[in-house]
């Protein structure tokens, strides 16, 4: 699960323009692990044995997220603690790995990707690591009697696909919409474990060189009315705009 800026609000780049500017910034949990903690508490809800493992790696305030977690209705939590999360998600597969690996999970759940970073390799790359097979963007999932089916919504298509657990799988949109906390579960996770151990990084060959935001668009340009503005309307996106 990770912990993210709220995509709503508006961000500044810091003077070192490599990162965002923390002030004013607010955090949450990521919408497609979010998701995937739905998908969780279903299956073990379905099975009637098991339990959801939530585990989150960045700084302190990953706990608040996690924390959310347990309110929802996970059993633990693992805090992997590091002062920064690296952009690198090789890096971060490690850690993650690390602390996966001799688990016994049968299934490890990611969002899709992170609304932060959409680069969706994280869990790929932990799939590899551990030798597991991997099913990525999850539209529909049935599990049962140690394997799954899965429904992968493509361009214009769809496709099914077994696989034998354990497994790593990344959720999409769509697949179940997130409950929220009762007051019940908000007391109920303040005695949760919560455990916190430090992150055993993997080496970040992925740096960020520079930031920009996107040049500000210009406000729209009215050419008249009715049929009279067609001639020049097409005269610019001819030779402006260069779409015909």
């Amino acid at each position: 699960m990770k912990r993210v800026p709220d995509m709503e609000l508006r961000f500044a780049i810091a003077p070192d323009r490599k990162s965002l500017e923390p002030s004013g910034l607010k955090y949450d949990m990521s919408d497609f692990d979010g998701y995937a903690l739905e998908v969780a508490l279903r299956l073990v809800e379905k099975s009637g044995a098991g339990e959801v493992v939530l585990i989150s790696l960045g700084p302190d305030g990953v706990q608040e997220t996690l924390r959310k977690g347990l309110a929802i209705g996970a059993a633990r939590a693992v805090h992997l603690q590091a002062a920064d999360v690296p952009v690198d998600g090789f890096a971060v597969a490690h850690a993650l790995a690390a602390e996966l690996r001799g688990g016994g999970y049968d299934l490890i759940l990611f969002g899709r990707m992170a609304t932060d970073t959409a680069s969706g390799t994280v869990g790929p790359m932990v799939a590899e690591l551990l030798g597991l097979p991997c099913v990525t963007a999850i539209s529909q999932l049935d599990v049962a009697e140690g394997s799954g089916t899965a429904r992968r919504d493509l361009e214009g298509a769809a496709e099914m696909v077994r696989f034998p657990m354990p497994a790593v799988l990344s959720i999409d949109e769509g697949i179940a919409r997130p409950r929220l906390a009762t007051l019940k579960g908000i007391m109920a996770a303040k005695k949760k474990p919560l455990e916190v151990k430090p992150a055993a990084l993997g080496e970040a060959r992925l740096t960020v060189e520079a930031m920009a935001l996107p040049a500000e668009r210009s406000g729209p340009r009215f050419l008249g009315e009715g049929s009279d503005a067609v001639p020049e309307l097409v005269q610019r996106l001819r030779t402006e705009a260069k779409v015909l």
